[in-house]
């Protein structure tokens, strides 16, 4: 092996240090990136940090913090490792870069560079200006990863959009009443419950459709996993909510999206939508109003017309399909989508199949 094989090698293992720090915050940082930062001198780690959450120090800081005082004087020997691009404005906190460029660092090791605009590579700029050598794009794809959602709202301007849903053996979402009407039907369960809690505490938003509202009267909180509730969605083009819904009357911020004029009321908020019958304009608007909010992320939880209204308009990220062991025989049937040419794994969780699928042609 070459010493720059060995490089390479040593600089891979602390961007995976990296990326396992800055995951210590998942769900906690929105809207600013999730980021990890590993000091380390003649292959030793000397100093390690995560950004915590939004407001607070960064990565870098709370890396350079960490270090003993009898190790401070490393500093200017040391390589700093940080997931990604440190940086180069005044927000809340100081601009990084510069404290990497006073710190005196040998060396600095990206994971990826920051596309947000006021940063996009100006970080990277001011610490090689200062004469610090700078290594970037280690571990790239899965620091992108790391923050795909902040890359996706600061790059497409629309929130990230997953899918999640639980179907039956044979392809149903939920039963019908003697009415023919959706009704309550529980499919998958708690483990299942437990991750599906885990993905509403990692976005923003949370979005149904009113037939959910209707039917189940959901709270769509994190009751079952430790994080932020997030900001309920709802798709309402025909005013069907009732008004005793959880969702209108529980205190949590909720936006609803349909025909009545744009108002807020308490901690519910009316958007007026321009067209309530072309879906794949419904959908553009909803997640254009949703970025305008600063909503970076959105899990899409129901029911089949609206998840399907994502599907067709091929306006989501990634997806997340519990297929359960149980079969109902009849009732609604569950979405549809497809994995031909898209990259996708299936894993066993409680009683279901997951099947997480990535769409690489989204819009």
């Amino acid at each position: 092996m070459t010493d720059k094989d060995r490089e390479q090698t040593a600089d891979e293992k602390y961007m995976r240090r990296c990326i396992e720090l800055a995951l210590c915050a998942e769900g906690q940082t929105s809207p600013n990136p999730m980021v990890g930062a590993v000091i380390v001198c003649d292959g030793r780690i000397i100093g390690e940090g995560w950004h915590h959450r939004a407001g607070e120090p960064h990565a870098e800081v709370n890396a350079v913090r960490s270090v003993s005082n009898t190790d401070v004087e490393l500093l200017r020997h040391s390589t700093i490792y940080v997931s990604l691009e440190p940086c180069a404005h005044y927000g809340r906190t100081p601009p990084c870069a510069e404290l990497i460029v006073r710190t005196g660092f040998k060396r600095v090791v990206v994971g990826c560079k920051d596309t947000f605009s006021k940063v996009s590579g100006r970080g990277i700029d001011i610490i090689r200006k200062a004469g610090i050598e700078v290594t970037v794009g280690i571990l790239e794809n899965e620091c992108r990863q790391l923050n795909r959602r902040f890359f996706c709202y600061n790059e497409l301007r629309r929130p990230y959009v997953t899918l999640k849903w639980a179907q039956s053996a044979d392809g149903y979402i939920g039963l019908r009443n003697t009415a023919g009407q959706p009704m309550p039907t529980e499919i998958s369960d708690i483990e299942c419950r437990r991750l599906s809690h885990r993905l509403r505490a990692t976005n923003d938003a949370i979005l149904v459709g009113a037939t959910t509202v209707a039917v189940d009267n959901p709270s769509l909180t994190t009751r079952l996993w430790t994080g932020k509730d997030p900001i309920r969605l709802v798709i309402d083009p025909n005013n069907r909510i009732p008004s005793d819904s959880k969702l209108l009357t529980d205190g949590g911020k909720t936006i609803v999206f349909g025909k009545l004029n744009s108002c807020e009321v308490d901690n519910v908020r009316y958007v007026q939508l321009t067209s309530c019958t072309d879906m794949r304009k419904t959908v553009i608007n909803v997640l254009k109003t949703s970025a305008e909010t600063g909503i970076q992320s959105v899990v899409i939880e129901g029911g089949k017309t609206t998840l399907q209204s994502f599907i067709d308009s091929n306006v989501w990220d990634e997806a997340y399909v519990f297929c359960a062991d149980k079969l109902l025989f009849d009732g609604v049937v569950a979405p549809k989508i497809t994995t031909r040419g898209l990259k996708y794994d299936t894993q066993r969780v409680g009683n279901c199949a997951l099947i997480h699928i990535e769409n690489s042609r989204r819009e």
